[in-house]
C-alpha cells in the first residue's frame, strides 16, 4: 500500500504539482493525427489539466495554444485557421503555432503592441499516427525513438479510448500478469485465435491452465521489464515478456514480430485518454479488420458502448458459457471495468499488494523517484538530448513457449535478436 501523500504525488497531475511537473519532461500523445486532417478545424483538448487548442496550418505546422486568447479570453477553438495561424473570431488577433501574435487588427497601425504578447504554445510533432506535444519547460527532449513512431503506415494502427480515472490504476493495470488469469479469460476460444509462438495452444488457454505465474521484474534505462512464466506443458515453460516504460507506457507482445501499446495520458486527475497503438514489423497489419473490431464496439465520445453507465452490459449467462467476467470479448471493455471502478483515484492507503504485485510496487518506487529527481533539477530517466542515447533496440515484447531444459532466463532473449533482425 501507499500513504496518502505518496498516492497524492503520483496522481496529481495538474500544474504545479509534483507528479505533473515530472509529467512535463516528456512528450505525450494528445491526438490521433486523423483528428486533424489538413484543413480541419482547430480540436480542443484538455491535457493535464490545461485546456488547448490544437490546429494545423495551412502550411501543414502543428500548433498547441492556450485554449484562451490572450486578449479577452474567448475560445480559439472556435478560431478562423489562416495566415499561417489560428484568428481569434472576437477581434481578429492572430497567433502562430509558436504563440507569437502576429495581428491586431483593432490597434493604431505602427503599434507594436502586438509584439509584447507572448501567448501560450507548446511544440508539437506527427509521429506514428500520433499527434505529441511536450509541455514542459526548456529546449524540448529528443521524441523516444520508439519502434512504432517511425514505422511504415501499413504496420501501425491507431485508436483512443476515454478513460473515467486516473491515468495511474490504467497504466497499473498494464503490468499485472496474473488479471490475465481472470480479467481476459475466455471459456470458449475465439475462432481468430492464434497459436503461442512454439507452442499449440492460445494465450488464453495458457492463462486458464496456470493461474498463478511466477513474476519476475528487471530494471532498464526505460523503465521495467515484467517477466511472467507459466506452465507450458511437457516441462515447458510459457513466457511473457512485458514492459512499463517511463512515465505512462506499456507495450505488450503479440508473437515476436510486434506488440500493442497502452499510452495513458491524463487529462486531468479523474480522466484520462488510453492511446493505443497496434504494431507489427513483419509485414502489414489487417487495417480494415482492425478499424471493424474496434469501431463496432465504440460509442460517442471515444467511450465504449459497454460503459459503467449501463454496468457494461454484463450478461450472468455470458459467464456461464463465453467469458469470466461476461462483458463481451473487447478488452478495452474488461479493462475499463477493473480500473474505473476502483474510483476516480484509487486509495491506495487501503490496498493489500501480493507477492504477485511485485511489478506495482516497482513501478510506484521508480515513478517516486523520478518525481524526486525532478523536484531536485534533474532529468527523469528516459529522457534524452543526445541521439546516441535515444536507441531502443532492447524494448521488445516476446510471449513464446520455451522448450523444456532451457533455462527461460537466457533463452527469452534469442526474441531479441528476433525482433532486431524482423527490423
Amino acid at each position: 500500500m501507499l500513504s496518502p501523500e505518496d498516492n497524492a504525488l503520483l496522481t496529481q497531475t495538474g500544474p504545479g504539482t509534483p507528479g505533473g511537473e515530472m509529467l512535463r519532461r516528456y512528450w505525450h500523445p494528445v491526438a490521433l493525427a486523423e483528428e486533424l486532417p489538413p484543413g480541419g478545424a482547430p480540436l480542443a483538448v484538455r491535457i493535464l489539466g490545461e485546456d488547448l487548442a490544437l490546429f494545423r496550418n495551412q502550411y501543414g505546422e502543428l500548433g498547441l495554444l492556450g485554449i484562451h486568447c490572450s486578449h479577452r479570453a474567448a475560445d480559439l477553438s472556435y478560431a478562423r485557421v489562416e495566415d499561417g495561424g489560428l484568428r481569434c473570431l472576437y477581434h481578429g488577433w492572430l497567433y502562430d503555432v509558436h504563440g507569437n501574435c502576429l495581428e491586431q487588427p483593432g490597434e493604431p497601425e505602427g503599434s507594436t503592441f502586438k509584439d509584447k504578447v507572448k501567448h501560450l504554445a507548446y511544440p508539437c510533432v506527427e509521429a506514428g499516427d500520433l499527434i505529441l506535444a511536450y509541455m514542459g519547460p526548456g529546449e524540448p527532449p529528443l521524441v523516444p525513438a520508439y519502434e512504432f513512431l517511425t514505422a511504415p503506415e501499413e504496420s501501425v494502427f491507431t485508436s483512443k479510448v476515454f478513460s473515467s480515472c486516473n491515468y495511474l490504476q490504467g497504466n497499473e493495470g498494464n503490468i499485472d500478469p496474473v488479471h490475465l488469469s481472470y480479467l481476459h479469460r475466455f471459456l470458449r476460444e475465439d475462432e481468430r485465435a492464434r497459436a503461442v509462438v512454439g507452442g499449440t495452444g492460445s494465450s488464453n488457454s495458457y492463462f486458464t491452465h496456470d493461474v498463478s505465474p511466477t513474476i519476475e521484474v528487471e530494471e532498464t534505462f526505460f523503465g521495467l521489464r515484467v517477466f511472467s512464466v507459466r506452465d507450458g506443458g511437457d516441462g515447458a515453460s510459457y513466457v511473457r515478456v512485458t514492459n512499463f516504460v517511463y512515465p505512462n507506457m506499456a507495450p505488450n507482445p503479440q508473437g515476436v514480430d510486434g506488440f500493442n501499446i497502452n499510452w495513458h495520458v491524463p487529462i486531468d486527475d479523474t480522466h484520462h485518454w488510453k492511446f493505443r497503438v497496434n504494431f507489427k514489423r513483419g509485414g502489414p497489419l489487417d487495417k480494415e479488420q482492425l478499424r471493424e473490431d474496434f469501431y463496432s464496439q465504440m460509442g460517442d465520445g471515444w467511450v465504449p458502448r459497454r460503459n459503467l453507465s449501463n454496468r457494461f452490459t454484463q450478461d450472468r449467462e455470458e459467464m456461464v458459457a463465453t467469458s469470466f467476467i461476461g462483458m463481451g470479448r473487447f478488452f478495452v471493455v474488461h479493462d475499463q471495468y477493473a480500473t474505473e471502478t476502483q474510483g476516480a483515484i484509487q486509495d491506495r492507503s487501503v490496498e493489500h499488494l501480493g507477492t504477485t504485485d511485485k511489478a506495482i510496487a516497482a513501478h510506484r518506487r521508480l515513478l517516486l523517484q523520478a518525481i524526486r529527481a525532478v523536484q531536485e533539477g534533474d532529468d527523469p530517466p528516459n529522457v534524452t538530448h543526445d541521439p546516441a542515447h535515444n536507441d531502443y533496440e532492447d524494448l521488445i515484447c516476446a510471449d513464446a513457449i520455451v522448450p523444456a531444459g532451457e533455462d527461460w532466463r537466457a533463452s527469452w532473449r534469442k526474441y531479441l535478436k528476433m525482433g532486431a533482425a524482423a527490423r
